[in-house]
């Protein structure tokens, strides 16, 4: 049997924002559901973080992924299994309440898993098993140290595993503990990897400049042959662009496309900046694009020595940055608060910016 395994969707991701709402409509609308709907796969299992938000749901973001998503699985006859991840409880050592169950609970095509649960496909048996808190951590050890399944779909903090490409996890759970499955798959950390037995999944979009340029998507899992096919997302949120007027005039940049930018957030990072009025042209046009979020790279003491990651992570955007020199402020008010202001205020200069 083939069915579609999801990872983290985080909706509501972002602050809410509407760019990443409509990223990942463009996802699902153009490429989730014509692959489900071409092949007939009719089972679609989510590895956790349903949500984003562990304590509340913006209304709107709420009304968007149900009208792009979870009512489109409804009006296509698809069974849509989730188990429980960490940011879809509100409490660290407890699943009792969770969004998922709260705003779901009227599908009758959607099933939520917060306890381990033994499912079965066409008689290949399957562990599910939730996040494990302080509550579950027994019942869910001794689940599976008396399980004979073969398969384990879960929401994993694994030691040893990149979180982000290049960011190690130190700490979590110790492999050893499914080395008893042929197959393990697993939500939680944003980067796809596989090492031996173990397979995260990754997320269906990228979410955070940590994402550029490592591949997203869904994959198609056999139950009976344990082959997992990866599906790749062809959109990008997160872009470089080069800049370099030495090489590039204005001729070049008369004819390049702007418009791929539209909704994203883009660095550009200055190689070579000899015209400053070509320069603005430039930046300029990045912002009659729609770009929704602009940063500039500049000023290296020795570029050939950086890599095109190193490059990357040096240019932060506007609201980390912000965030970050709030988090270092001496402040009588909640940093979170200030950093929400801060956000619709920088979110409405940049709306006030784009249609002046």
């Amino acid at each position: 049997m083939r069915i579609v395994i999801l990872g983290d969707t985080h909706f509501g991701m972002r602050g809410d924002s509407l760019e990443f709402h409509n990223y990942y409509q463009k996802f699902y609308e153009n490429v989730f559901f014509p692959y489900l709907k071409e092949n007939k796969i009719d089972v679609v299992y989510q590895l956790g973080d349903l949500f984003d938000r562990r304590k509340f749901i913006n209304f709107n973001s709420l009304y968007l992924c149900r009208e792009y998503f979870f009512d489109k699985l409804a009006e296509e006859g698809i069974q849509f299994y989730s188990l429980l991840g960490n940011h879809d409880i509100s409490f660290k050592n407890t699943l009792k309440v969770n969004s998922s169950t709260l705003l779901l609970n009227e599908y009758n095509n959607i099933c939520i898993h917060d306890k381990p649960y033994k499912e079965n496909f066409e008689g290949v048996e399957v562990d599910v098993i939730p996040w494990i808190c302080a509550e579950n951590e027994d019942e869910i050890m001794e689940f599976m140290k008396n399980s004979k399944a073969q398969i384990c779909f879960g929401h994993f903090e694994i030691d040893g595993f990149e979180m982000d490409r290049g960011n190690i996890a130190h700490g979590g759970i110790d492999r050893k503990v499914f080395s008893q499955y042929d197959v393990v798959l697993s939500g939680h950390f944003h980067h796809k990897s596989s090492d031996g037995n173990i397979h995260y999944v990754g997320t269906p979009g990228e979410i955070t400049w940590a994402d550029y340029n490592d591949p997203r998507g869904f994959h198609v899992f056999d139950t009976d042959t344990r082959q997992l096919e990866f599906i790749q997302n062809p959109y990008r949120m997160f872009h470089k662009l080069n800049y370099d007027d030495g090489e590039q005039d204005f001729e070049f940049w008369k004819t390049y496309d702007f418009n791929q930018y539209k909704e994203c957030m883009v660095k550009v990072v200055v190689l070579n900046k000899q015209n400053p009025y070509l320069f603005d042209h430039v930046v300029d046009n990045l912002y009659k694009a729609g770009a929704n979020d602009i940063s500039i790279v500049e000023d290296f003491n020795d570029l050939s020595a950086i890599d095109d990651q190193e490059i990357i992570d040096q240019a932060e955007d506007t609201m980390t940055i912000l965030s970050k020199y709030i988090d270092n402020l001496t402040l009588d008010v909640e940093p979170d608060k200030l950093k929400n202001l801060m956000k619709e205020v920088y979110i409405e200069a940049l709306n006030t910016e784009t249609t002046e």
